[in-house]
């Protein structure tokens, strides 16, 4: 095995793992650990491709602010040592199903795809007309995109807020 082999199947097996911590941990504030693992395994899958910039974002939004948003959120909300209630059998079977659904598509479909090796010439990058993509509201802008998820993920958080006070209150 290659280096480079080594590498993916150490993160991809990091992924994996805290992954499926993330969806079977029965506290919250673990799930939310457990995602903060897998999305800076992401990012690291990004630097292993040269994909500086984007592993940059991915550290920054999802692993830096989204799971701290998500902390935060659970420390407002709820308690912290509070456990989530043991899931049904029932339920378990038909995630299980689901997952091995996905398993099998998505290796049916690599199976099927005829990856074809080419040469690829690095392209030169303009650092001003990245610059200005980001802070485009037009075609090709990212800068809408941008404002309208930071309004919903506030949205969300608020509504989340809300919720939780609300299902509080009615225990006491």
């Amino acid at each position: 095995m290659e280096q480079n082999q080594i590498m993916f199947a150490i993160l991809g097996a990091v992924i994996v793992l805290f992954s499926i911590l993330t969806v079977t941990s029965r506290r919250i504030l673990r799930a939310a650990v457990f995602l903060l693992f897998v999305l800076v395994a992401t990012a690291g899958i990004y630097f292993w491709l040269n994909y500086q910039f984007l592993a940059a974002v991915q550290l920054t939004v999802y692993a830096g602010g989204i799971v701290v948003l998500i902390i935060f959120s659970i420390l407002l909300t709820s308690n912290i040592s509070e456990k989530f209630e043991k899931v049904e059998l029932r339920k378990i079977a038909f995630s299980a199903l689901a997952a091995l659904a996905g398993i099998i598509l998505c290796i049916a479909t690599i199976l099927q795809t005829d990856f074809l090796l080419r040469e690829v010439t690095p392209a030169e990058i303009d650092m001003k007309a990245i610059g200005r993509s980001l802070l485009n509201y037009g075609e090709n802008g990212y800068a809408l995109p941008f404002e309208v998820i930071s309004v919903l993920l506030l949205a969300a958080m608020i509504a989340a807020i809300v919720i939780a006070k609300k299902s509080k209150t009615r225990e006491l």
